[in-house]
């Protein structure tokens, strides 16, 4: 979008925005310190009026006709809120559809802190432990995304889990399991506890998956991260599950190392 304020900066012109934000003793505005930063790193210089109490705050609101803050003023009109800055600023973020992110991280970070303990231990990184500890990690983190809100993982996982749907309790158990598991196989603990249990969880989610997505062709969210991701069901969801089962049979075959 061209317009003056742009003009004047491709002349040279000093850019200069006026933002209105709560400051308060007990309470600083995020959405006011993040509108300060964007402002700053598109190279405004920011006149930044703070509102220190609700009486000011609400005074503001009335003056300009407006129900929240902050409020950013550019070349004397009023943008908006952060996300009214974001879209000017051509920083718009798509919300609302899936995304493979979230579980993707999780195997990121599983994979580096599988790397980094292997160096520490065995001086590489290129280590059987290390393939073993990333699959260990990823389980233990995903486990954890769902241990946060036990009831919404619940309500997603029987949406599509074979067993799940026909035995609820599954549905609540499965985080604990999973958690386990990654736990006692992590430190090879207990393998007669661990490699059933993944074997067997990790055999019924494959199934599940598969028949979900490829049998049925339905569209739908993964619970792999809780009931608050927006992961779709999908082939990650798949190879999450056949790595569990594959960590299984792999210390089924190998006990010791």
């Amino acid at each position: 979008m061209t317009n003056t304020t742009d003009s004047n900066a491709q002349a040279g012109v000093r850019k200069v925005a006026r933002l209105y934000r709560m400051v308060m003793d007990k309470h600083v505005c995020p959405y006011g310190t993040k509108s300060k930063y964007l402002l700053e790193r598109e190279g405004y210089t920011v006149e930044d009026h703070h509102l220190t109490t609700r009486e000011e705050t609400d005074a503001f609101k009335e003056k300009h006709g407006v129900k929240t803050t902050p409020q950013t003023f550019i070349g004397g009109e009023r943008l908006g809120g952060y996300d009214a800055l974001r879209a000017h600023f051509g920083r718009d973020k798509d919300d609302g559809g899936k995304s493979y992110t979230p579980v993707l991280a999780v195997f990121a970070v599983g994979l580096a802190l599988a790397v980094s303990l292997a160096f520490f231990v065995y001086g590489t990184p290129l280590h059987i432990r290390t393939a073993e500890w990333f699959v260990a990690f990823s389980m233990a983190m995903l486990a954890m995304l769902k241990l946060q809100d036990v009831e919404q993982f619940s309500t997603m996982f029987v949406g599509y889990d074979l067993l799940g749907q026909r035995f609820v309790p599954y549905a609540y158990a499965y985080p604990f399991l999973e958690a386990a598991a990654a736990v006692l196989m992590a430190g090879r603990i207990l393998p007669w506890i661990s490699i059933p249990v993944a074997l067997v969880i990790g055999t019924i989610g494959a199934v599940s998956v598969f028949y979900a997505v490829y049998v049925q062709k339905r569209d739908i969210k993964c619970a792999c991260v809780g009931g608050s991701g927006d992961v779709p069901l999908g082939f990650i969801s798949l190879s999450e599950n056949l790595a569990m089962v594959g960590m299984a049979i792999w210390m089924l075959l190998r006990p010791t190392l």
